[in-house]
């Protein structure tokens, strides 16, 4: 039996060789394509996704839209999305903390994200050891040596209790058997401001926003928690090269479909959107947010996120962070 194209199906193949990648055209959604964002806009975790739903409008043609639900560390917006039908036109694009970090900090949570169906990690920020202009070390050699001639006595800022900055100064403490004492804001932009003035020490903070003020002179990054450099920063070392082994604490932005999504929703969304993360002005415009391009499949993001929640749950038991 002969099957016949619609007009619908032409346009849809048609993007989809545009592209550069082929999308399954029969499978094509008729809904409105929703991206929750667990966060405030005007942060990476906001910018990301927004530059990608530009570049798959094609591959939704009832539209896209990226919603910001913040609150509550990201449990808010990922509530939202749990609950959401699974047909793959609700998805969450989010740092770890409601797809792989928050079941360990919570005592308990409306959703399991151990239900997520993993559809793609779209980027990978890594943090950085930023400290105030004036701090006396220079390197992170002295950096230690420094805060264990002065246990307890050296601050570190971070976004809030249990937010990755917060997790990634336990994981450098735990590594260096280094004490120091935690001073939570509540976001990047107020434990910066006070960085930049000196009311706080230390910064474990994404590269993204702290690049500016390093480059500004207003505080120096003393090393970059990833397997390499960062082209952000190319003169600044790893924590590897610093001879800090295992030091390696990244933001990473996943896409994540509700419990029960069907394979071919989710094939369809990857799909899209990791065509949509080798375009050219996609690639320059994450660079310029210190973010790496991912774009991995639905099996290897999942492998990814576990391996992170399994890491970070390690980091949460021996420091003991807990939030209510």
């Amino acid at each position: 039996m002969q099957s016949t194209l619609t007009r619908r199906d032409v346009l849809a193949l048609t993007a989809a060789v545009a592209a550069g990648h082929a999308l399954p055209a029969l499978a094509q959604p008729s809904k409105t394509l929703k991206l929750i964002v667990p966060f405030p806009a005007g942060g990476t975790a906001d910018i990301l996704p927004r530059l990608l739903a530009d570049k798959v409008r094609a591959a939704y043609p009832a539209g896209v839209i990226v919603d910001n639900r913040s609150g509550a560390g990201g449990n808010i917006g990922a509530e939202l999305v749990a609950r959401s039908d699974p047909d793959g036109t609700t998805l969450l694009v989010s740092p770890p903390g409601p797809i792989a970090i928050n079941h360990h900090l919570y005592k308990s949570l409306s959703f399991d994200p151990t239900k997520w169906v993993p559809v793609t990690v779209i980027a990978t920020v890594p943090n950085v050891l930023n400290v105030r202009k004036e701090f006396p070390a220079k390197t992170v050699q002295e950096f230690i040596a420094y805060v264990k001639a002065n246990p307890g006595k050296v601050s570190y800022a971070s976004q809030g209790n249990g937010s990755t900055s917060h997790l990634t100064a336990a994981m450098f403490m735990q590594l260096t058997g280094t004490e120091m004492i935690h001073v939570p804001y509540k976001g990047t932009a107020p434990a910066l401001v006070d960085l930049v003035g000196g009311q706080v020490d230390v910064f474990f903070d994404n590269i993204a926003s702290s690049a500016t003020f390093h480059n500004g002179g207003k505080t120096r990054i003393l090393a970059v928690a990833d397997e390499k450099r960062s082209p952000l920063l190319p003169q600044v070392p790893t924590f590897e090269e610093s001879k800090v082994p295992g030091m390696v604490a990244v933001t990473f932005f996943s896409m994540v479909a509700p419990p029960g999504t069907p394979k071919e929703a989710v094939d369809y969304a990857y799909k899209a959107f990791s065509g949509a993360l080798q375009d050219p002005d996609v690639q320059r415009k994450f660079a310029e947010q210190g973010a790496t391009p991912a774009g991995w499949s639905p099996d290897k993001s999942g492998q990814f996120i576990r391996k992170e929640s399994d890491k970070w749950g390690r980091v949460i038991k021996t420091a003991k962070v807990m939030v209510e």
